[in-house]
C-alpha cells in the first residue's frame, strides 16, 4: 500500500503541470483532494463537456447563507487537473479537508491557514524579497518534466520543524485529512494520490499518529446542514486583489503558461498589442518583435530560462505603451488578471430562485458577463420591457447585475433605458439569500417589497419601494406600498422628509404610459402630499441658518421638477405657495435668490420685478456676505440669464465693484462657488458682455492716459477673482 503526496500550491501552472505528469506516472487507483466531502457527490458532473472553468463548488448553509465559502478551480489549479485525470483514468475521487457542515458551525472568524507563510520563509532563505516571485521562478514557469514533490516536502517539513505544533481549527483540518486517508486505506485502495496545499503535507507523511489522537481532535464537533454547488468564477475573482485568500498575482498569466505550448513570451505580446488596437492604440507588428527582443534578454540577463511575468511587462511598459501606466493598468485587467468566465451545465442542482434567473436571463438573452457591458433597452418593445423588469427585480432583492446611476443623469427619458451589466461570482450567494423571499424572482421581489413597508419605515423606504412596484412591474404589491404611503405621508410631520419623498414619487407616475401601469391612486396620494408641502414650507424656512437654507433650496429644486411630471394644476398650487413664500422679509438670501430664480423662469416675474428684487437684495446696505448667497441661488441652474438680460448683469457688475477691499476677501468663495459652477464658454460670454456694458459709471479713459502704475494695483483682484496666478 502506497500513498503519494502532491504539494501544490493552489493555483499555479508549474504545479498544475507537475501534477498532471506525476499522476500518469503513478496511476493510483484513488485520488484524494483538498476540498469540501460534501462535494463528492458533484464530482461526476466535471465530465460533463459544458463545463468549463473557471469554476467554483459553493458550499453554504441554508438556514443561514452568511455561512458559505467558494472552493475555486482555473483550468491551471492543480486540483483541477487532479480531477480531469481521474475522469480519464476512470477512477475514484474523494475530497477531504474538514467538512463544510463543521466549519460552518463553528465560531465565525477562526483562523484557517497555516500560522506562518511558508512561501516567504523559503524566498528568504534563497535570496528573494519577493515570495510571488521565487515561487514563480522555481515552480510555476518551469515547463520541464523533473518532479518537484519531494523537494517541496522536504522544504515544508524544515519550515514546520520550527514552527509550533497546529492549533485550532488548522489542528481539525490536518485531523480530518489523516482519518480520510485511514478510511481510503482501510477500503481497499492499495495506490494513493493526495493532492493538498503544501502546507499540509508533512501531516499527512507517515508515520501516520494513532487514529485515537485524530478522534480525540474531532471529537463533539457540531454540525449545521450544508448544500454544495458547482457555480461560474472568474479569473478577477482568483486574483489576490479580489481578496481571496489563495489567490495569485496573475491568473491571466498562468492561464496562457498552461495552456500555450511553445512560443509563450511571442504569443502573449501579441496578445498585449491585441487588446492595445482594440483601444485604437498604434501597436505594430515591429513594437511586439522589439518588446519579444527585449522580454528575452532581460530573461537571459537574470539567469532565467526563459521570460516571466516580470520581463514581458517591462516590455510591454517600455515599447508597446511608451511608459503609459494607464495603458500597463489596461493591459493588466485585460490579460494578466483576465476577465474569463466560466460555465456550469444546466444540470448543476441549482435553489430554485437561482434557476429561475438562469431560465428568465437564458430566455431574454441576457449572458451572464464579468465585463461591464452597456445595455440600451426601449421599453416600447415587449423585450426591453420584460429586460427592464427583470433587472429592476434583482435590484430589489440586493442583486445588482444592472446599475443605471451613470446612465440616469444623462437618459431621463421615459422610454428609453440604459444599464452597465456586469456578472459577480458572488450574486450566486446574493440569490441563495433571497430564496426566502419566494422561488421565482418576480415573487421573491413581491415578497421584499412588502416586507419593506410592513410596519413604521422611514417614509422615503416607502416612497422608493412604490417606485420599486412600477419599475419591476409588481402589481401585486402595489396596493400595499401604497397604502403604506399613504398612512406614512399622512403621520409625518416633517416637510423636508416629504419634499425628499415627493420626487421618486412622481417620476413612478411617468411609468403607467409605457408600463401599463393604473397611477391614478399614486397620482392622489402624491397630490395630498404636495399639499402638505405647500402648507409646511413658510415654517420650514423661518429662522434658518445657511446650511439649513442651502438644503432646503435644493429640496424646492427637487419638488419643482416633480410638479412637472405631475400636471398643469398640482404646479400651478406649487408656484402660487412659492410666490407667497417669496414675499416673506425674513428669508435667508440664498432661498431668497432661488425662488426668485424660479418665479421669473416660471413667468411670474417679469424683467424688472427681478431686477428690483435683485436690486434691494445688493443695495450697500446689505451686508456683501448676504448679496453674494442671494446671487448665488438665483444664478444656479444656469448662466445664460446673465448673457442675455443686461439690466440683471447691470445690476450684479454695479454691485461687485461697489464692494469694498476689506470685505471682498470674505465674499470671494462664494463669488467663485457660484460663477465656478458655469462653464468656459458661459463665462467668457458673460465677461465680453460685462465689458460691453455702457453708462455713465462705466466710462473708461483714452488709451494714452492710462495710469500703468494704478492699473497693476487691480491685476492681483482680479487674478483672486478668477482663480488664476496673477
Amino acid at each position: 500500500m502506497t500513498t503519494h503526496l502532491l504539494g501544490i500550491r493552489h493555483h499555479g501552472p508549474g504545479s498544475a503541470r507537475a501534477v498532471a505528469t506525476r499522476l500518469a506516472e503513478l496511476e493510483p487507483d484513488v485520488v484524494l483532494i483538498e476540498g469540501p466531502p460534501e462535494a463528492d457527490a458533484l464530482v461526476e458532473l466535471t465530465e460533463d463537456p459544458a463545463m468549463q472553468p473557471p469554476v467554483a463548488l459553493l458550499a453554504y448553509a441554508p438556514d443561514d447563507v452568511s455561512r458559505a465559502a467558494f472552493w475555486p478551480f482555473a483550468v491551471f489549479s492543480p486540483e483541477w487537473q487532479a480531477l480531469t485525470y481521474a475522469r480519464a483514468a476512470g477512477i475514484p475521487v474523494r475530497f477531504c479537508d474538514l467538512p463544510a457542515a463543521h466549519t460552518f458551525a463553528a465560531p465565525p472568524g477562526e483562523h484557517t491557514g497555516p500560522p506562518v507563510d511558508p512561501l516567504a520563509l523559503l524566498a528568504s532563505a534563497g535570496g528573494y524579497d519577493d515570495p510571488e516571485r521565487w515561487w514563480d521562478d522555481v515552480v510555476e514557469s518551469r515547463r520541464d518534466s523533473e518532479n518537484p514533490f519531494e523537494v517541496i516536502a522536504d522544504a515544508m517539513t524544515a519550515v514546520r520543524e520550527d514552527e509550533k505544533p497546529p492549533q485550532g481549527n488548522e489542528a481539525r483540518r490536518e485531523a480530518y485529512m489523516r482519518s480520510v486517508l485511514r478510511r481510503t486505506r482501510k477500503d481497499g485502495f492499495e495506490n494513493i494520490a493526495v493532492v493538498c496545499g503544501a502546507w499540509h503535507v508533512p501531516a499527512l507523511a507517515d508515520p501516520l499518529p494513532p487514529a485515537s489522537h485524530d478522534q480525540a481532535v474531532l471529537k463533539g464537533l457540531p454540525k449545521r446542514k450544508v448544500a454544495c454547488t458547482w457555480v461560474p468564477w472568474t479569473h478577477g475573482r482568483l486574483a489576490t486583489a479580489s481578496g481571496y485568500g489563495a489567490g495569485v498575482r496573475s491568473p491571466g498569466w498562468y492561464h496562457h503558461l498552461f495552456t500555450t505550448a511553445d512560443d509563450v513570451t511571442t504569443r502573449w505580446l501579441a496578445g498585449v498589442a491585441a487588446v492595445l488596437r482594440e483601444e485604437d492604440l498604434p501597436v505594430s507588428t515591429a513594437h511586439v518583435i522589439e518588446a519579444v527582443r527585449l522580454a528575452e534578454t532581460l530573461a537571459t540577463l537574470r539567469g532565467r530560462s526563459s521570460a516571466g511575468l516580470a520581463e514581458v511587462t517591462e516590455a510591454t511598459r517600455s515599447v508597446l505603451c511608451g511608459g503609459d501606466e494607464v495603458q500597463v493598468e489596461l493591459v493588466t485587467r485585460r490579460l494578466v488578471v483576465g476577465e474569463r468566465l466560466g460555465e456550469v451545465p444546466d444540470r448543476v442542482p441549482q435553489p430554485p430562485l437561482a434557476a429561475d434567473l438562469t431560465a428568465t436571463a437564458k430566455r431574454l438573452r441576457l449572458k451572464k458577463d464579468p465585463v461591464v457591458k452597456e445595455l440600451d433597452l426601449d421599453l416600447r418593445t415587449p423585450g426591453g420591457l420584460d429586460r427592464s423588469k427583470l433587472l429592476h427585480r434583482l435590484r430589489i432583492l440586493g442583486i445588482e447585475w444592472g446599475n443605471r446611476e451613470a446612465s440616469a443623469r444623462r437618459n431621463r427619458g421615459t422610454f428609453r433605458e440604459t444599464w452597465a451589466l456586469c456578472w459577480e461570482p458572488s450574486f450566486e450567494v446574493d440569490l441563495v439569500a433571497a430564496a426566502v423571499y419566494g422561488t421565482t424572482v418576480p415573487s421573491a421581489a413581491t415578497a421584499a417589497v412588502r416586507g419593506t413597508v410592513e410596519g413604521t419605515p422611514p417614509l422615503d423606504e416607502v416612497t422608493t419601494a412604490v417606485e420599486n412596484c412600477l419599475l419591476a412591474d409588481l402589481p401585486e404589491a402595489l396596493p400595499e406600498a401604497l397604502a403604506a404611503l399613504d398612512a406614512r405621508a399622512a403621520a409625518d410631520a416633517d416637510v423636508a422628509r416629504l419634499m425628499s419623498a415627493l420626487p421618486a414619487l412622481a417620476r413612478a407616475t411617468r411609468y403607467g404610459n409605457v408600463r401599463g401601469t393604473d397611477t391614478g391612486a399614486l397620482r392622489a396620494v402624491a397630490d395630498r402630499m404636495l399639499d402638505r408641502i405647500c402648507a409646511g414650507l413658510p415654517p420650514a424656512a423661518h429662522g434658518i441658518d445657511d446650511d439649513a437654507a442651502a438644503r432646503l433650496a435644493q429640496l424646492v429644486d427637487g419638488v419643482h421638477d416633480a410638479t412637472s411630471l405631475l400636471g398643469d394644476e398640482p404646479k400651478e398650487r406649487w408656484l402660487a405657495a412659492l410666490a407667497r413664500l417669496a414675499e416673506r422679509p425674513s428669508l435667508p438670501p440664498l432661498l431668497a435668490g432661488r425662488l426668485t430664480r424660479i418665479l421669473h423662469d416660471a413667468g411670474l416675474f417679469d424683467a424688472l420685478d427681478v431686477e428690483l428684487r435683485l436690486g434691494r437684495a445688493l443695495t450697500p446696505g446689505v451686508v456683501p456676505s448676504a448679496g453674494a448667497a442671494y446671487v448665488e441661488g438665483f444664478v444656479d441652474g444656469g448662466a445664460l440669464l446673465l448673457v442675455h438680460d443686461e439690466g440683471l448683469l447691470r445690476v450684479i457688475d454695479a454691485w461687485l465693484a461697489a464692494i469694498g477691499s476689506d470685505v471682498f476677501t470674505e465674499v470671494l468663495p462664494l463669488l467663485r462657488r457660484t460663477f465656478g459652477a458655469f462653464s468656459g464658454p458661459e463665462k467668457r460670454a458673460i465677461g465680453q458682455r460685462a465689458a460691453g456694458l455702457t453708462g455713465a459709471a462705466r466710462a473708461v479713459a483714452p488709451a494714452d492716459a492710462l495710469d500703468e502704475d494704478r492699473a497693476e494695483l487691480v491685476l492681483p483682484v482680479l487674478a483672486t477673482l478668477l482663480g488664476v496666478g496673477a
